[in-house]
Parts: C-alpha cells; structure tokens; sequence
C-alpha cells in the first residue's frame, strides 16, 4: 500500500485504482491540535463504530464510500479525490470530494454555545427566543456549513457555498435531507442506550456517476457529541464523547491562552500530553461507547 495522505488521526492509503484503505490510528486531536498522547484502540473504536452507521445508511438506500473493514481499525472504501472548489467543467465534477463539511447541531452546545454567549452568532437565527442556557435543545436542528481545506474550519453562509466552492442548490437540498434522516435515527438509536445525540459532522462527494454520496467517518466520539440522558434530565451535562477531552484543556485553562494567540497572531502554544488517568478514561469512554451505540461488545 501506498501512504498518500495523513490527517490528525486517519492515515489514508491507496489499495488499487479504485479502492482507498482508511488506518484509524491512536492518536487524539482537539482544537485542530494533536495531542502527544495515544489513547489505546481508540483507533478500532473510531473505525467499527463509523462502519456501523455507514452500513446503516446502506440499509436506509444512502449513497455511500463503505465497502468493508478487513481489519478492525481499516476500513476500504471507493476512491474519489481532492478538489478545493466545485467550480470545475462538468466532466470532472465525478468521483471528487466537495469541500465543505456539514454540522448539524440539535443543542446548543460546544462551539455554538461560545458564539452565541460572546455574541458572535445572534440566538435567533438557532431559533432561540428567550434568553439562551447552556445545554438546551434547538428548536429545529440547525445545519451549518463550514470550509475542509483552509488552515481552520471557517463557518460560511450557504450563499458562500454556492458562490464560491461551487456546490449547486439542489446537492445542498439533497445532503441537508440525508443529514435530517440519518441524525433521527441516530437519535432514535442512541437514545434507546441512554444517550443524547447533541451534534454531529459528515461530509460528502459526488461518485462516478455524479451522484451525492456520504463519505469520511460519522457518530462517533470524535465527529459527534453525545450526552448521558438521564444527567441531563437532573440538569447535568455529562459528556461521552472527544468533548470530554476538550473540557481538561479548558479547565487547565490552555484553551483560553490558545484562543488568545489565534484572534493576536501571536505563535500558538504547544499542547501538553494528557496525564496518564486522562488517557485511561478516555480509552474507556470510547470503548464504552462504541458499545452503547452498536449494542455489540468491544
């Protein structure tokens, strides 16, 4: 096999002309920072619960890379390459990654909740009337759209995405409408396990056929965010997800210095290794819940 990308926590090499082989490795990411830690199988984790959705939006008759996973943490899937914009001639708009990732929020929560409370996303346009709290249920899911290929993700208007990245209004409809159906049953699923589903990121790309298609990885611990259900009926948000890792590094206050250097331009400080307790929790916490979400044993 040839290695022809690495990304944070997925290394992506190329099985033949048409067949990717996706390696989910150990590693850990928050904050677009790879923490020098390696949390123990987490990569199987990543790696069997995403071919658990995948499988299922087969059965639900969405489009989708899924082929296999010959090992438990690689998985195959169709090949398709990278565009930076969609604004390309007709016969090459095949078998291509849009380059756009889609977050579909059902709470307010994570990055969200920090926009809206420093005043950076206006309540209303999640629907909120009254004055907004932590943790509470959107209205109506809220589908956000943001860039995959610059140096941070950037939130951009759908406008944006038609003007600019070249995707076309009835692919927008199409994936916002697979979205809406897979987080139901997502919901529905999880929710029989006594989880909420808060959050979620998916991407696509347009196969061989022009056809939207459901790509990359999704619900699971480092995509999505879920919470315990019954803490948060006793008024508790209690994560099971990488949001239980990004919570150390705002408590221990690197968060707030990182952010800092990011809106100054000063140089960014390195993050520091989980402490040993930490990676051992969180090993646990994604073997647990690729449990509570499959129904199988880890």
């Amino acid at each position: 096999m040839t290695l022809i990308a690495k990304g944070k926590v997925k290394e992506v090499h190329e099985y033949d002309e048409s067949t990717l082989r996706f390696v989910f490795t150990d590693q850990i990411s928050v904050f677009d920072k790879v923490i020098p830690s390696l949390i123990p199988r987490k990569g199987e984790s990543l790696c069997r619960t995403s071919a658990h959705w995948l499988m299922v939006a087969k059965e639900l008759g969405i489009n989708t890379h899924f082929i296999d996973i010959p090992a438990p943490n690689e998985m195959l899937v169709r090949r398709i390459r990278r565009v930076e914009n969609l604004n390309i001639p007709e016969e090459e708009r095949k078998a291509c990654i849009i380059p756009l990732e889609f977050i579909c929020r059902h709470y307010l929560a994570g990055s969200m909740w920090d926009r809206v409370r420093k005043g950076k996303v206006d309540k209303c346009v999640l629907g909120i009337e009254s004055e907004p709290e932590h943790g509470q249920k959107i209205p109506k899911p809220f589908i956000e759209l943001t860039t995959k290929f610059e140096e941070y993700d950037r939130p951009i208007s759908e406008d944006e995405a038609i003007t600019s990245f070249g995707i076309r209004e009835n692919e927008l409809a199409e994936i916002k409408s697979i979205i809406l159906e897979l987080d139901s049953r997502i919901g529905r699923d999880v929710g029989r396990h006594g989880l909420i589903h808060v959050d979620g990121k998916k991407e696509f790309g347009i196969d061989e056929n022009g056809k939207i298609m459901l790509i990359d990885t999704f619900g699971t611990a480092d995509e999505d965010r879920f919470w315990e259900k019954d803490e948060y009926e006793r008024g508790r948000l209690v994560d099971m997800s990488k949001e239980f890792v990004r919570g150390y590094y705002r408590e221990s206050g690197y968060h707030e210095s990182l952010e800092k250097a990011r809106e100054s331009g000063a140089p960014e400080p390195d993050i520091p290794p989980l402490p040993d307790d930490w990676i051992a929790k969180t090993g646990e916490l994604y073997a647990r819940l690729y449990e509570r979400i499959t129904g199988q044993e880890f």
